[in-house]
């Protein structure tokens, strides 16, 4: 009887691939278990079983597999059903959802090896200095990967070389899977059995009494052994005796010691035994009863609380009721900005039961933290993560968290799948019948709309905690200031008043900037001519720090112009403003001050963040500059002011969701001020002090704003009334680009009509060299979203059977943000 799988490969394949399977290996396989299976001519690829069957396929015939490589299911159920419906909902291959969702080390991929024929004579045959080389090394091993023969030749295209081997039948080039998850090991010492002995301890020492460094080595082990009964790393030792390991080899060497390895975990809480101890306000009381009153009614709540109102201790209450219950639970987050501070205070709370998931960790760690959660053991029961993190293989999820659920940062933009983790967190809880809190000081529109109609339940929590006031926001109009020769640089006034207050009285001051660098444009006086990019259709952004000028999309740079590049005159300046540039005035108004920066340039690395904002929590910087990482949840106990520098680069953007962007960055970031019984101050400085928006964020009117802007989406056609799905069409081929983007507006306006919007070119309509080109199309709320996908999918197939269109891709976005 002849069976067969069906197995998801790690490619952006419309469908499924089947293989055959012998019967023994039929019984032993299951579905989530990983196969390695060859694909096209010579590669081989893991993949996920995702159904066994005696169904063989009709159009090929299938390949047998090539080895099962685990001996339980890595994948759940769970997880396979969820895959499913993103693939469906976002309209991507389930070949990037295996992508997105496994830590690498998992995928092995084939990787070319080349292995020496034995029965070669190297020395009769007729070799240049390069094949010489490879068949030497190849004596001395048994087979070399590609990229060990780069590194041997040191030169980049190693392949003619070793196809020339290959022609004169001296090597055979191999597919090769290797696995490259390594566990972590630590090197520990013990005592040698031998000298295990009172007497043989003394005659040890005795025999060590001419060699001093060793001695002090084996003197410091006994004595880590008399205080601790833990085993001794070789780490510890060499800096309690300080020695060095070539010392420590020759005990090893000699049989005084031996080494031995444990593996061990790289994710290892190595703090305080955890407190449970929470001081609820009533206001929080009320909030926690009503959230669960609304949870046996709806899976879903929305928690609506105003900055600094103890919406953090709210989760943490419910994630203890999960755990009681034996269940797990996953708190996202928008930012891994966010995570460094909220993973102390929930370990503060439950030790070492916290693993957190971010891409900021290293392959291995995230290995060990989805093990963990796939054998749901003690130390896999609560998840915090970034939005990757709804992917991991929970067993018993019980509660989703979702913080600052407003975030455009939940929405995956390349490569696909294209997810909005906040949405689909709402799946993921749903397919567990497990509850899901959504919690915002200024929530999208979208989720208080299913909120205000009863999809979701709704908690108001509008009291800080402590009854705390709100910082009083202050409005400065920097166009009189300008006039009035009032501004120093890029700040009034008005706001240097207000940051020599704070500082005078040792508070911590936080000054916003959405925008990175030193200066946005670069301009010549004479002709005007600005540098850009030769690969994007914007201007390069000039970063003082390390003297450069830098393309923000695809990383060009050159160094800092003297003179202008079109006619040679001296007479150039800057343009607009960054972080970088507010650092720089910081320094020269305040030089006595610490200024510190926040933004992608400073915080590259795993600790970046970390460093940055333990610095500003220990008072080590006065004033903190930084970018919108700076607006999303973080509590910082000494801040008193706050300045947002330019509110107006913030409204003047090409989008539907600008004023609802805009309201809630100011509104979050001036939640950092004034946390504590003092009040905090906000000071916004703006061309256009009398905004609507501006005027909302100063009363702090979020139902203003949701009533306007709700209203301008019902008008014009945008979510939550109608759903959108863009199509972003990119090619290197200026007229190509156009001619396809033609033919698929056009072939969708046969179908959906009105609701076609373009195609146009973005914004930015060039970059790394391809051109890019939107359609919009509109589904409105009585049309059917499946069929509507249906329609997509056909057309979509009898574009990509056009060969002009060939070297076009399209990029599918479900929910754009």
């Amino acid at each position: 009887m002849q069976f067969f799988i069906d197995v998801i490969l790690p490619l952006p394949l419309d469908k499924r691939f089947t293989y055959s399977v012998e019967p023994h290996e039929a019984e032993f396989l299951e579905k989530g278990m990983r196969v390695t299976v060859p694909f096209g001519k010579s590669k081989m690829y893991t993949g996920i079983v995702a159904d066994i069957h005696q169904n063989p396929p009709e159009v090929y015939d299938a390949k047998p597999i090539h080895q099962i490589l685990d001996k339980k299911a890595l994948i759940t159920e769970h997880q396979l059903k969820f895959w499913k419906w993103i693939s469906t909902y976002y309209m991507c291959a389930e070949g990037d959802v295996l992508r997105a969702a496994l830590p690498g080390a998992f995928l092995l991929e084939s990787e070319s090896t080349v292995k020496l024929i034995t029965s070669v004579d190297a020395e009769t045959a007729e070799l240049n200095d390069e094949e010489y080389l490879i068949i030497e090394a190849l004596q001395r091993q048994s087979s070399l990967k590609i990229q060990e023969v780069t590194q041997l030749l040191d030169r980049k295209n190693v392949l003619p070389v070793i196809n020339k081997l290959v022609e004169k039948e001296m090597v055979a080039l191999n597919q090769e899977v290797y696995e490259q998850y390594k566990p972590k090991k630590v090197r520990f010492v013990r005592l040698a059995a031998v000298h295990s002995g009172e007497a043989a301890m003394h005659k040890l020492l005795d025999e060590l009494e001419r060699a001093p460094k060793q001695r002090e080595i084996v003197l410091n082990f006994f004595s880590l052994k008399a205080q601790s009964s833990k085993p001794v790393k070789v780490k510890h030792l060499l800096q309690k005796s300080n020695s060095s390991a070539a010392i420590l080899k020759i005990l090893i060497d000699k049989g005084f010691l031996e080494e031995y390895f444990i593996e061990t975990d790289r994710n290892i809480y190595s703090g305080e035994a955890p407190s449970s101890e929470l001081l609820f306000s009533e206001h929080q009381e009320k909030a926690l009863r009503e959230v669960k009153e609304n949870f046996e009614n709806d899976e879903v709540c929305l928690l609506h609380g105003i900055t600094s109102s103890g919406k953090t201790e709210i989760y943490i209450r419910l994630i203890q009721e999960t755990l009681e219950k034996g269940k797990q639970a996953l708190y996202l987050l928008p930012e891994i900005a966010l995570t460094t501070q909220l993973i102390q205070r929930l370990q503060s709370y439950f030790g070492e039961k916290v693993l957190v998931y971010h891409s900021k960790y290293s392959m291995n760690e995230r290995v060990e933290v989805y093990r963990h959660v796939l054998e749901n053991d003690e130390k896999g029961k609560i998840v915090i993560g970034a939005r990757s993190a709804i992917f991991l293989p929970f067993s018993d999820l019980g509660l989703v968290v979702v913080d600052e659920e407003h975030e455009g940062t939940f929405k995956q933009f390349d490569p696909a799948p294209r997810y909005q983790a906040r949405d689909a967190a709402v799946v993921l809880a749903n397919s567990f019948k497990a509850k899901i809190i959504l919690g915002s000081a200024t929530p999208s529109l979208e989720s208080y709309f299913n909120a205000q109609h009863h999809k979701y339940g709704l908690v108001e929590l509008n009291r800080r905690y402590g009854d705390v006031l709100l910082p009083e926001i202050e409005i400065v109009d920097i166009k009189t200031k300008h006039k009035k020769k009032l501004m120093t640089g890029h700040f009034s006034d008005r706001l240097l008043e207000e940051i020599k207050a704070a500082l005078k009285e040792e508070e911590q001051v936080i000054l916003f900037q959405n925008r990175r660098g030193f200066s946005p444009i670069l301009e010549c006086n004479t002709c005007g001519h600005s540098p850009q990019c030769p690969n994007c259709d914007v201007s390069l952004t000039y970063h003082s720090h390390n003297n450069q000028l830098r393309c923000h999309y695809c990383g060009y740079h050159i160094a800092m112009q003297k003179k202008c590049m079109a006619c040679d005159s001296n007479d150039i300046t800057t343009k607009g403003f960054g972080t970088e540039q507010i650092e720089t005035e910081l320094k020269s108004l305040f030089p006595n001050n610490k200024i510190g920066r926040m933004d992608q340039d400073t915080t590259r690395g795993k600790y970046g963040y970390e460093k940055i904002i333990n610095a500003f929590e220990q008072q080590e910087i006065d004033i903190l500059v930084g970018t919108q990482m700076l607006t999303k949840g973080l509590d910082f106990r000494h801040v008193s002011l706050v300045g947002i520098m330019n509110a107006d680069n913030l409204l003047n953007f090409p989008d539907f969701r600008a004023h609802e962007r805009s309201f809630q960055l100011m509104l979050q970031v001036a939640g950092r001020a004034g946390r504590t019984k003092k009040r905090g101050k906000v000071l916004i400085q703006s061309y256009n002090p009398y905004h609507q928006i501006i005027q909302q964020v100063s009363t702090n009117d979020y139902a203003g704003m949701y009533k306007d802007q709700l209203e301008e989406r019902y008008n014009y056609q945008y979510p939550p009334f109608f759903r959108l799905i863009r199509f972003t069409l990119k090619s290197r081929d200026y007229s190509k680009t156009n001619e396809a983007s033609d033919w698929l507006a056009k072939s969708l306006g046969n179908v959906f009509k009105q609701y076609v919007l373009g195609p146009e070119f973005p914004p930015v309509a060039r970059i790394r060299n391809e051109y890019y080109k939107n359609i919009l199309l509109k589904i409105p709320q009585q049309q059917s979203l499946g069929k509507t996908k249906t329609v997509v999918h056909k057309i979509m197939t009898s574009f990509r059977a056009i060969g002009a269109f060939r070297s076009v891709k399209v990029i599918i976005n479900v929910d754009p943000v």
